[in-house]
Order: C-alpha cells, then sequence, then structure tokens
C-alpha cells in the first residue's frame, strides 16, 4: 500500500510516460500544479516508488518510467473511479445487423483509441432461425439459406441426379419456415422438428436430404472476429524486436488462439486489463490488452478488445472499451428478445 503522496506522484509518471515514452524527471513533476511539493521530497518518493517494483531507473541521470506493476497498480485506480458506463460513442447500430454491427464497432473504436480494436461476434449456436430460402440454381441444383437471428447467412448447395420440381422446392421453403422459425440452431433440436412421420414420402424423403444444412449448422460454425486499426498498431508504435511483429501477426491468423485470450474477459464483471508482462500470450507481453464482455443480462455472448503498447492512454482505452461493450449489448438484446 501507498500513501496518497506516492499515489500522486506515481499517477503522474504513468500519465506523462505514457504520453511521451520519456522517463519523467522530479523537475517535469515540481512544475505541473497539482503537485504541491518540493523536488527534494519529489526524489525521496520516487526512489520510494522504485524500491517497491512500481517505477524503474533506465539510467543513472534520467528520470523515471513505470513499471507493469506500476501501470497494474495506474488501471487499478482507473477501474475504480472511471463511470461504469457512459454513451458517448454513437454507434448507430439498432438498424444494422450484426456483421454491420461488428465491422462498425472494431473501426471506431481503432478510431476512437488509435489501437488495434478487435471485436469477437456472437458464437452462431446462441443464435435462432429467422428466414429459410430454398432457391434453384439450376434444374439439378438447389441452395438452401439460412438467416439467423443475429443476421448470420449459412449457405448449403445440393445437386440431384434429376432436375427438382419447382413446385417441392416451393413447398420445402414454406414448410421449413413453418417448422424451424424461432428454433435454435442445436443439432437434436432441429433433428426433431424436422422429423415428421404426417409427411408423405416425397415430402419426407426430400426434407430428410435437405436436413445436414440446418443439423451440420452449428457443428460447422466458426467464432467470428472483425479487427481494425493492425497497420496503425504497426506504424505509430515502435517494437522492440521483429520477432515481436511476427508474433503478433501469427496470434491475429490463428483466430482460435486469440479467441482464447479474449475469452477471458467473458468472466470478469467490469473490463479485463492485461499489462505486458501478465499477458500470457508471449505475442502480448510487450503490449498491453482492454477488453470487456457484452451481451444479455444473464449471459455474455461476445467481447470487446483493444491491443495496443504498454504506454497506452488506459482512462481513454477502458472507456472506449466500455461504452463499446455497452452499445453491442443493448443491441443484441434487441435481435435475442423472445
Amino acid at each position: 500500500m501507498i500513501s496518497p503522496r506516492q499515489e500522486l506522484i506515481l499517477r503522474k509518471v504513468v500519465e506523462a510516460y505514457n504520453a511521451t515514452g520519456e522517463p519523467v524527471g522530479s523537475k517535469t513533476l515540481a512544475a505541473d500544479p497539482e503537485v504541491e511539493f518540493g523536488p527534494s521530497t519529489i526524489r525521496n518518493e520516487l526512489a520510494n516508488l522504485e524500491e517497491q517494483g512500481l517505477l524503474a531507473h533506465p539510467h543513472t541521470s534520467a528520470g523515471r518510467v513505470p513499471t507493469d506493476a506500476g501501470q497494474r497498480y495506474h488501471v487499478d485506480n482507473l477501474l475504480t473511479v472511471l463511470p461504469a458506463r457512459t454513451h458517448g460513442m454513437d454507434l448507430q447500430l439498432v438498424r444494422r445487423e450484426v456483421d454491420e454491427a461488428m465491422r462498425v464497432t472494431s473501426e471506431t473504436l481503432s478510431q476512437v483509441t488509435n489501437l488495434l480494436a478487435i471485436v469477437s461476434a456472437p458464437p452462431l449456436d446462441t443464435a435462432t432461425i429467422r428466414r429459410v430460402e430454398v432457391l434453384a440454381l439450376q434444374p439439378q441444383v438447389l441452395m438452401v439459406v439460412i438467416i439467423t437471428s443475429t443476421g448470420g447467412v449459412s449457405k448449403r448447395v445440393f445437386t440431384y441426379d434429376a432436375p427438382v420440381d419447382s413446385g417441392l422446392a416451393a413447398w420445402a421453403a414454406e414448410y421449413l419456415n413453418e417448422r424451424l422459425v424461432g428454433t435454435g440452431l442445436g443439432a437434436r433440436t432441429l433433428r426433431s422438428k424436422l422429423q415428421d412421420p404426417s409427411l408423405g414420402a416425397t415430402e419426407g424423403a426430400f426434407i430428410d436430404g435437405l436436413a445436414p444444412a440446418f443439423t451440420e449448422l452449428a457443428a460447422t460454425a466458426e467464432d467470428t472476429l472483425y479487427v481494425d486499426g493492425t497497420a496503425r498498431l504497426l506504424g505509430e508504435h515502435r517494437f522492440q524486436e521483429l520477432s515481436q511483429i511476427n508474433e503478433l501477426m501469427t496470434m491475429l491468423e490463428r483466430r482460435a488462439l486469440l479467441l482464447g485470450v479474449l475469452s477471458a474477459a467473458l468472466s470478469e464483471r467490469d473490463v479485463l486489463v492485461r499489462i505486458g508482462s501478465e499477458n500470457e500470450a508471449p505475442a502480448l507481453r510487450s503490449l498491453a490488452l482492454v477488453a470487456a464482455g457484452y451481451g444479455l443480462p444473464q449471459r455474455k455472448l461476445g467481447t470487446v478488445s483493444v491491443i495496443g503498447p504498454v504506454r497506452m492512454d488506459y482512462g481513454g482505452a477502458i472507456s472506449s472499451v466500455r461504452e463499446a461493450a455497452a452499445a453491442l449489448s443493448r443491441f443484441v438484446e434487441g435481435l435475442y428478445e423472445p
């Protein structure tokens, strides 16, 4: 535990270093009107903070820089004093389908924070079927299109040995909408809905042939990530080694690995912040992650996050991630209304 005076000095060092990337000396701190004590007192407190592992002294004559632990102390204070929710980020999501909503969120968040922004879409198996289309591409080729409650679209093509009766295809579309709209995407539920002993032999066999478009839907679905600001992160922030860039790019390519990192935010009540060495993934150990979950009151469905240098504007990043998560929560609550 540090004193209020040490807390003030630590905050000033972190803010100045994150803004400039340069070590912060006692003269700079003494010139700050909020710091009301002299250089000798400041130097003494800087030394105390260094002994506690919150600051580091890169060179004998240079000022101090915050360690990961110092950044963590600063972030923990921010999480307690920043408003729990604000509404300044107007994403205009209400009328958009989910793909567009996620894309706009990632773009807006990256622009607002000047960082790499990543948004994970709700898993497909949390959605329900909104509409089914059975379309004749050729006389012997049909395409089944399934539109989900979250705006997701799945397509499956079926090829037959003989031309398909257009009346049968039209009937199938009407029947499938009547039976399946509003049904969740679990394979067992869909299979039971498709089993109808009252159907004639021709109709029953035709529906059985189309069944894999539905029963295999959730199993083959992949969680979707929306990423924006990669060029901004690489262009404006220096990496210590080229290997760090390679590791980060590899993580962005391996979506499953990145989803695993972001999933930690789903169990957090508030914003998750991981600074430098706190990150388990090697690709993120020279970076900082700020993430929050969004979704329904009883269940989080996805994450909103930014990745950037350890010396980022944590206050702005936390507020922006909170706002984006709140906006997406309002959006998906409307989609999932019974």
